[in-house]
């Protein structure tokens, strides 16, 4: 973060880093060119207060702004100009950006290549430690939301808030219904992969649901002194470091107090990926104002409370059924026996329509209206769509992202 006089405070300002898949524009098959991009310093790397990172894989890339922004409005253009003008780059070696949370084209088994400069360290000891060549890994995509605090009582209120909305995220932000070309039972195949990826270490992620922790003390004995006795185990640090090995749904970071919502799926377009993010940011500021019910109750949620809400969301998206009362409690409905993940959104997007901006209200009302993208594909796929149908699908995503349209 940039030198400042005083920290951010709770949900004061926000990053959003958005991954990539770099593909061939007719075959959308994956290229591992980040090696070749980042070999030597370019000023399309870092622009102003945005940037561009590989991923894990050399044909991911993410895009995110450098220093935390207060409005989500200036955002809007920076990140459309930097999607065009790296399709532009791209374009010279035939290639494009591909959006949504998987390439459903791609064999990691066969197809992964590691970055071999930026992180190169880091991805090799990933790659021993965990096989990155599996979905999950070399092929996810995700639109990570990270939010300011300052010190333990603004921790506590955003870790509660966030725990306690994570089950939900899906059904507003899945899109990838499609793994290897067919639909694999999940909207989002991204995170149940991504479930599996590190399951001989289960201390790393949890099950993705973070532990009821709300002091930096208790965070860091019960979830980051388990993952740094594995890592220690298995002579990984100091190569990588506890907080950067944490991969449940929300991370904290406290030498930079952020917390990091990593469980969105990129969009069709940057619009879509900001307009999600701003929502997700509006109903975590209305929970830890109190808005519906106090932090104390928030808090009183365990992650047995909350996974199989999670699970069937995964599942599900937004024809997920809540039919846990306590739980859509939480968000001031008290005559509720059961709702939709769908209506559940709808719910909060109509009781928060004043505080979020008019750049973000169209995109929600077209999720919300047409249903998650992972939804939309499957509409125009099927379960088992032919090779030609699937390139059509996702070159017309592709088309989404360089233009900045929503997909219907």
């Amino acid at each position: 973060m940039n030198a400042r006089k005083r920290p951010y405070h709770l949900l004061e300002a926000h990053h959003l880093s958005i991954g990539y898949s770099v593909v061939e524009r007719e075959s959308l098959r994956v290229l591992p060119l980040a090696n070749e991009l980042f070999k030597e310093p370019r000023g399309w790397h870092k622009s102003g207060v945005m940037e561009w990172q590989p991923g894990v894989a050399a044909h991911q890339l993410l895009l995110r702004n450098a220093r935390p922004a207060r409005k989500w409005a200036a955002l809007h253009e920076r990140f459309a100009t930097q999607v065009r003008s790296v399709d532009a780059l791209l374009a010279k070696h035939n290639a494009m950006l591909l959006p949504t949370g998987t390439s459903p084209f791609m064999h990691p088994a066969q197809e992964t290549v590691l970055v071999t400069g930026i992180d190169a360290e880091r991805n090799a000891l990933n790659h021993r430690l965990f096989n990155c060549a599996q979905h999950g890994w070399s092929n996810s995509n995700g639109a990570d939301l990270s939010l300011t605090f300052s010190g333990d009582g603004e921790f506590s209120k955003l870790h509660a808030a966030a725990r306690l909305l994570l089950p939900i995220i899906p059904g507003l932000a899945a899109s990838s219904p499609l793994l290897e070309g067919a639909f694999q039972g999940f909207h989002d195949a991204r995170l149940e992969a991504g479930l599996h990826a590190r399951e001989k270490h289960p201390e790393l992620m949890g099950s993705l649901i973070p532990e009821p922790v709300f002091t930096q003390e208790d965070h860091d004995r019960e979830i980051l002194a388990p993952i740094a006795q594995v890592l220690g185990e298995l002579g990984a640090i100091p190569g990588l470091d506890p907080e950067q090995a944490n991969a449940r749904g929300v991370v904290a970071r406290f030498d930079r107090q952020l917390m990091v919502m990593q469980v969105a799926d990129t969009q069709e377009c940057v619009a879509a990926d900001l307009a999600v993010a701003e929502l997700i940011n509006a109903v975590l500021r209305a929970l830890a104002s109190g808005r519906w019910v106090s932090t104390y109750l928030q808090r009183a949620w365990s992650e047995s409370d909350l996974l199989p809400i999670f699970l069937q969301t995964i599942k599900d998206a937004g024809n997920t059924l809540v039919t846990n009362r306590d739980y859509l409690l939480m968000f001031g409905l008290m005559k509720q026996e059961q709702l939709s993940v769908q209506k559940l959104w709808q719910h909060l997007f109509v009781d928060l329509y004043g505080e979020i901006s008019p750049e973000a209200r169209q995109p929600i009302a077209h999720i919300l209206e047409h249903g998650c993208l992972a939804s939309r594909i499957l509409r125009h796929t099927g379960r088992t769509p032919t090779p030609d149908k699937l390139r059509a699908v996702y070159s017309e995503l592709a088309e989404c992202n360089r233009t900045g349209r929503l997909f219907t």
